[in-house]
């Protein structure tokens, strides 16, 4: 708490607390009767009271540059290692700014090829779009996301690692995304030991270049992992202001802050280019329901569920198709691949009916011809669904095999030639 400040400094200014060793940058979260309440972007280790502070000239933005694709950046911008070229350009980027106004933005545009399977089939993505990825720690999350930044089209990608494991950024960079994905890549960085305003402001970073490089007509595709330690960084900042913990503790302004961050990625307005936003959730306990993933998808264009109880049989990524849905659909699919995606959810719905016996020995086959070809089908699909990291199938290929497998297990599908069909399964 300063005092004295009341009057000389508004709610997010920066300012630098002096002591006689060293110095401290903080921001200024909150102003009441008693003091003006301050936050550092580091430790308080050696202030004492009666320490000066000074405010700092407003600075909130950066300055983006084409130099920084293939760079790694802190959470104000700066380049964690030394990269020849790096320089700081010429228009201002807000860290903090409103979505473009509803009615002057794009629709969103056409699909784009993730090489994914089942996310291509099944939960598609397109230019624009904002999609979640659900799930609990340990399932896959962030092998996904590496999936989708190596083989997704993008001009840019930018990546913001929040709360992240600190050894696990370099192995994400080198392993996950290698060289290919990295020659492409803005990379912000805030890791889990940092303070809370550290962890918030990587995200609001990552926005503003992904918002610079879609201001200059470029196609963005934006990362976030996650969205959950950007929520908990809030928190804390929250409640070290006075917020009443609401629920799950967690207060009012997390609630306000998520759409004011997430409607900034999609479609820009006529003349620009569009970020396409794939946003990861860690979901506490394994419960899909819990405050931020229900209010994140109640924000999004569509959420991938990835499901423990697939990993555990090892197939990844361990999408759970039935619970994961993309917004876009039906229209972002030809009318030929809606028909072989329904009738192959239809199919792994009626396996999901009577797994259980299947697995205990009570269903016996020939009972049922449309549970024999289901079974079929299942027991081909969840083999082929699976796929290696560095793995590319394109979306031709995977419905091509989907629809194989659905005219071996007896569930027909007519395509005519021209792609128009007469759709019926058995």
């Amino acid at each position: 708490m300063a005092r004295g400040l009341e009057r000389a400094g508004g709610i997010g200014q920066r300012c630098r607390v002096v002591s006689r060793d060293r110095s401290v940058l903080a921001e200024i979260t909150g102003i009441s009767g008693g003091g003006t309440q301050l936050l550092p972007f580091g430790t308080w280790d050696g202030i004492a009271v009666g320490d000066t502070v000074e405010l700092l000239p407003h600075h909130e933005g950066i300055f983006p540059d084409d130099s920084w694709v293939g760079g790694v950046l802190d959470a104000h911008g700066n380049p964690l290692s030394a990269r020849p070229g790096f320089k700081r350009g010429r228009r201002k980027a807000d860290f903090r700014r409103n979505a473009p106004p509803a009615f002057e933005r794009k629709r969103v545009g056409e699909k784009l090829a993730t090489g994914v399977k089942c996310v291509d089939v099944f939960t598609p993505i397109c230019k624009g779009q904002r999609m979640g990825i659900f799930a609990g720690s340990g399932v896959g999350k962030s092998t996904l996301l590496a999936m989708l930044a190596r083989n997704t089209e993008a001009d840019v990608i930018v990546i913001a690692l929040i709360g992240e494991r600190g050894r696990e950024v370099r192995e994400f960079i080198q392993d996950d995304l290698g060289p290919e994905g990295m020659a492409k890549s803005v990379i912000v960085v805030a890791t889990g030991d940092e303070p809370a305003l550290q962890r918030r402001q990587a995200a609001w970073t990552a926005m503003a270049i992904a918002e610079h490089f879609r201001g200059a007509g470029k196609q963005v595709l934006f990362l976030m992992d996650s969205v959950t330690r950007f929520c908990m960084a809030q928190r804390e900042i929250g409640l070290a202001n006075g917020e009443p913990p609401t629920t799950k503790s967690y207060p009012p302004t997390v609630f306000s802050e998520l759409p004011m961050l997430l409607e900034r990625a999609g479609p820009g307005p006529e003349g620009e280019g569009d970020i396409t936003g794939i946003f990861t959730v860690l979901v506490d306990g394994d419960d899909f329901n819990e405050p931020i993933a229900d209010a994140v998808r109640g924000i999004m264009d569509g959420h991938i569920v990835l499901d423990r109880r697939i990993a555990e049989r090892n197939r990844f990524p361990a999408i759970n198709i039935h619970q994961s849905i993309s917004r876009m659909l039906p229209h972002c699919h030809t009318s030929s691949q809606w028909e072989i995606l329904k009738s192959a959810r239809r199919a792994l719905a009626r396996y999901d009916d009577v797994e259980d016996l299947v697995r205990i020995g009570a269903y016996r086959k020939g009972a049922d011809p449309v549970t024999d070809a289901a079974i079929k089908f299942h027991t081909q699909a969840d083999a082929y669904l699976g796929q290696k990291k560095d793995e590319f199938v394109s979306p031709d290929e995977a419905f091509a095999e989907i629809f194989r497998m659905l005219l071996d297990a007896n569930i027909e599908i007519a395509v005519e030639p021209d792609g128009e069909e007469q759709a019926r399964t058995t």
